[in-house]
């Protein structure tokens, strides 16, 4: 049984904006779930429900086989990392940690334990009277997890908590927080609209737009096999081209006949195909099976990225670790395990 189950959860604010379009959701204990989107897809407002923060227009939550619509936020066993991190300027290390604890009357050796284990575990032992406002933003940050991580939640929701850090300590405390994940063996519910962080850091993705889960699975998954042209996109970069799926294995882009691993259309179905840039294989061009003209070339550190442009007039992204020059006549190759096919009404997503 799932530790969350959000079921035909309906969310409508104002009247006429629908924020969750009726979701249902399972979230396994000691999973670490990200949901993805764009602004306004809904995933903050799904964090704010499990949270107790906001009540759904309709729909039921469980945590842990309870129904818990009507428990107030302090009384779930969830607590909440918001991305400025809300703690108290005028309140020391200990005291902002230890917060949660006082108001439960908790023991103060038992308190000044508890605080110790948590700013060990955020790497920061020691720090218990620090002011806050002497902390660079990745120690308030690791300030705001030790104070939800003191009360030993079941869940731990964090909402966008890494978007006010610099790129280097952003990727730091990635994969410092999946290591910690692990450790706490906590479930760990993350908001992002950032697709790298997702897909570093998550046991499971959920990709939402408009109100509504589009694809839900492991990063590898999604990343690979994208349910329609919005999940392809908005999941790193892809190439999309329309194609004709000719039969099972089967499938004609660019004026190409292609074989690929995909299969249960109709014969001359109209599909869209997907392509990752770093799938492409460039080749002489009288090698190659698609033949084009370099564009651009700009270094990316670890590989080229490069636009080629095909006879059709279609501006191919490749990811290469050679550098082909601009003017430079060039062939393709794509592999047929690199050929994504998907259905064309499962791509009139707009986002």
């Amino acid at each position: 049984m799932a530790l969350i189950e959000l079921r035909d959860i309906t969310k409508v604010f104002d009247g006429n904006m629908t924020a969750l379009d009726n979701v249902s959701l399972d979230i396994k204990e000691h999973e670490f779930l990200t949901l993805l989107g764009p602004s306004g897809c809904g995933k903050t407002t799904m964090l704010r429900i499990i949270a107790g923060f906001e009540h759904p227009t309709s729909g039921a939550l469980y945590l842990d086989g309870e129904n818990v619509l009507d428990v107030p936020p302090h009384k779930r066993q969830v607590n909440t990392v918001f991305q400025n991190y809300a703690l108290f300027p005028h309140l020391n290390v200990y005291n902002n940690i230890a917060f949660g604890l006082k108001l439960k009357k908790t023991p103060k050796e038992i308190i000044d334990r508890k605080v110790s284990d948590a700013l060990n575990l955020v790497n920061l032992p020691g720090y218990q009277k620090r002011s806050i406002d002497k902390l660079s933003g990745g120690q308030q940050q690791r300030i705001a997890i030790a104070r939800a991580l003191v009360n030993e939640p079941k869940v731990l929701l964090l909402d966008e908590p890494l978007g006010a850090l610099d790129l280097k300590l952003r990727k730091t405390m990635q994969l410092e927080l999946k290591k910690m994940q692990q450790e706490l063996k906590i479930t760990f519910v993350y908001v992002t609209h950032d697709q790298e962080e997702a897909l570093t850091m998550s046991d499971t993705v959920v990709v939402m737009n408009q109100g509504k889960i589009l694809q839900a699975g492991n990063p590898t998954d999604i990343y690979n096999e994208p349910v329609n042209e919005f999940v392809a996109d908005f999941i790193g970069e892809s190439n999309i081209i329309d194609g004709v799926m000719k039969k099972d294995y089967l499938v004609n882009f660019d004026g190409v006949d292609f074989e690929c691993v995909d299969k249960g259309f109709s014969p001359n179905e109209n599909v869209s195909v997907v392509i990752r840039p770093e799938d492409i294989y460039i080749v002489d061009s009288e090698h190659g099976y698609i033949k084009g003209t370099v564009r651009s070339v700009v270094f990316k550190g670890v590989h080229y990225e490069m636009t080629i442009v095909d006879k059709s007039g279609y501006a191919w992204l490749i990811h290469d670790v050679n550098r082909f020059d601009e003017g430079q006549d060039v062939g393709m190759i794509i592999r047929p395990p690199e050929i994504h096919v998907m259905k064309k009404e499962a791509t009139k997503i707009e986002p």
